[in-house]
């Protein structure tokens, strides 16, 4: 930091002085400023802090044309902050226009980054973290009353104070207002958060959304991180931590700090857990925790052994997004997986009908594709687009380039050396079908066009050495092909090639279909018919409906209660839905949005009231516009 700046350096902006550098980062320069006066009113400038975004333009150089990204991410944080009635977040007070782009001037609290604090004094004591502990719980809880995620909660966004150690919460740029968020699979450098602290379903690779609980993870490796003097996962490499995040049980604190009460370390290894069902529900119930320690702290200097969560309290009436009943499919895929990784190519052939979970399966392939390094790729046929070659492919291969455009520049540039070699000079017809591929190896010259049957041939071959280049022992390849019944005829014969090329290994490729679309006749299946005579490296994965007990479960978990209670309301979905996964889901959540699956305060639970649904006389129609509301 500098008291004394030299004004002639620094960014101008209208009726702010700028006083002292607070933090210059990769993205975003921070200053705090006096407001200039402009009435006869006040004598004392009001203090503030100023944010302006610094683009590509190295440490110290701010930037005047920020991307559109950096822009919606700096009017994100203005817009959903500033109205917010919480007190302990850094409220915005404007957005003003600054050359060609926004400075964000926010209140000045007088407070430093816990990071900046914690490298100023040293640790905390145990006592100072459960304080700033049951501060961020606050936080949380009124954000989650406002539909609030923040997505980003680390150390350098929470301030302390440093004389009365109060905290507040800053940085809402990657926050959101929605209550449930999908996230795209995307390279490590390019996912939002801070990745040493991110949620694992905040990685795109576990098969479920975001929610407000991704925050009590984010909070959980924070308070981990101030107890035992460590993060939970120190490592370099971008993929493996991702994959420790997703799979990998942490040290347990007290383990790191023999001092730290094992209660307490347990609380953090609670929101941390990898799936967010067995996290905190509120954070009401994780306060109650928290008090619990800090009184017996002050009392004893001891934390004696609790029961965890007795005061947390599901207020939300979230469907947990686990498999159920697929235990045996996911193993097959997975098997399939490791023989790819080992050198094999496989066709895995997913079928089932619409809604029954097909996705969901091919998804869990996400886990070990992480711990290997490999790629995850993804496209979908669409039935009005038929007439469009290679729609399917196209769209996944958009996505690979996106993954690899997001790469570091030296592995960029290596992609690209590879590329070029693979191609020989003749990238532009891989270009024309992939314009994406052009911002990697740069324009290509014209090539001699062909027709017929020698422009197909020449384009399967730069294909395929295109593919076999993602396809190695250190990065296997897989593929996903949704809605294959409406794959064109030039997709089918690529897909035969892909399989068929004895060159090719480290590959596997997933077809999702709906069996019931499709006849003998069909070209999918002649296709398919026409793989097994060549290879035995083709299996079919069936999906079948849910049985009952599936059904109960699902039912039990989503109203927190017994199996036994919530065996009436699941024989009455299991009835309706026929043990279809989407179907189902569908139906609670139209009879909870309809007010027949209600939160009871007294008891802290949900409950249906049957003979209410039952005298509702539910016919096929009515549940089918209670499904697709």
């Amino acid at each position: 930091m500098s008291n004394n700046l030299n004004q002639t350096s620094l960014p101008s902006i209208a009726d702010y002085i700028l006083t002292e550098e607070l933090y210059v980062g990769r993205r975003t320069t921070i200053y705090r400023a006096l407001a200039k006066d402009d009435t006869q009113a006040h004598t004392v400038a009001r203090s503030v802090v100023i944010k302006f975004l610094q683009w590509s333009m190295g440490k110290g150089q701010l930037s005047t044309h920020p991307s559109i990204h950096e822009l919606v991410r700096l009017r994100n944080q203005y817009i959903i902050a500033k109205d917010l009635p919480i007190e302990n977040i850094v409220k915005p007070l404007a957005l003003e226009p600054w050359n060609h782009s926004y400075a964000l001037v926010m209140e000045d609290v007088e407070g430093i980054s816990l990071q900046d604090y914690l490298d100023i004094h040293g640790h905390l004591s145990v006592r100072q973290v459960m304080t700033i502990a049951l501060q961020l719980a606050d936080v949380l809880h009124n954000l989650s009353q406002h539909r609030v995620l923040h997505k980003d909660i680390n150390p350098t966004n929470i301030l302390i104070h440093p004389d009365t150690h109060q905290i507040w919460l800053t940085d809402f740029s990657l926050a959101s207002r929605l209550p449930k968020e999908s996230q795209e699979l995307k390279s490590p450098r390019a996912l939002e958060g801070t990745l040493a602290y991110i949620a694992p379903e905040q990685t795109g690779r576990m098969n479920r959304g975001i929610d407000y609980r991704a925050d009590f993870y984010s909070l959980g490796v924070t308070l981990y991180e101030l107890l035992s003097g460590a993060l939970p996962f120190q490592i370099d490499d971008p993929m493996e931590l991702i994959h420790s995040h997703i799979a990998k049980a942490p040290v347990p604190p007290c383990t790191l700090n023999s001092s730290l009460p094992r209660p307490l370390s347990n609380i953090v290894l609670k929101l941390m857990a990898k799936n967010a069902e067995e996290r905190y529900q509120s954070a009401w119930g994780l306060r109650h925790d928290l008090e619990q320690c800090l009184n017996q702290w002050k009392v004893s200097g001891q934390i004696k052994p609790f029961e965890l969560g007795q005061r947390d309290v599901y207020d939300r009436f979230l469907i947990p997004e686990k498999l159920y009943g697929r235990e045996t499919e996911v193993k097959t895929l997975l098997d399939a997986f490791e023989r790819v990784a080992q050198g094999a190519s496989e066709l895995m052939l997913v079928t089932g009908f619409a809604g029954i979970g097909k996705t969901a399966v091919v998804n869990e392939v996400h886990k070990p594709i992480t711990q290997r390094k490999g790629y995850f790729i993804n496209g979908k046929f669409d039935q009005f687009k038929r007439n469009i070659p290679f729609s399917g492919f196209v769209q996944a291969l958009r996505g690979l380039m996106g993954q690899l455009l997001s790469e570091s520049d030296i592995v960029l540039s290596d992609w690209k050396a590879r590329i070029l070699a693979a191609v020989e000079g003749q990238g532009q017809v891989l270009i024309e079908v992939i314009p994406e591929l052009s911002l990697i190896i740069g324009p290509q010259p014209a090539v001699p066009e062909l027709s017929g049957i020698a422009a197909q041939n020449r384009f399967n071959r730069l294909f395929g050495k295109f593919i076999e280049l993602f396809t190695t022992l250190e990065h296997s390849l897989v593929i996903f092909l949704d809605d294959l019944q409406w794959a064109d005829s030039a997709s089918l014969a690529l897909l035969k090639l892909l399989m068929t090329r004895s060159e090719m290994g480290h590959l596997l490729m997933l077809g999702a279909y709906r069996d019931n679309e499709v006849s003998a006749a069909h070209p999918l299946m002649l296709t398919l018919d026409e793989l097994r005579e060549f290879s035995t490296s083709l299996h079919t994965l069936t999906l079948t409906p849910l049985k009952q007990n599936n059904i109960q479960q699902l039912v039990a978990e989503s109203l927190h209660c017994s199996v036994q209670i919530a065996s009436p309301l699941a024989q009455l979905v299991y009835h309706k839905t026929q043990g279809n996964p989407f179907f189902t889901t569908q139906f609670l959540q139209g009879l909870q949005a309809d007010g027949w699956i209600t939160f009871n305060d007294k008891t802290g639970n949900w409950q249906c009231d049957l003979s209410q649904i039952h005298s509702l006389a539910l016919t096929d129609d009515v549940v089918e516009i209670i499904i697709k509301r």
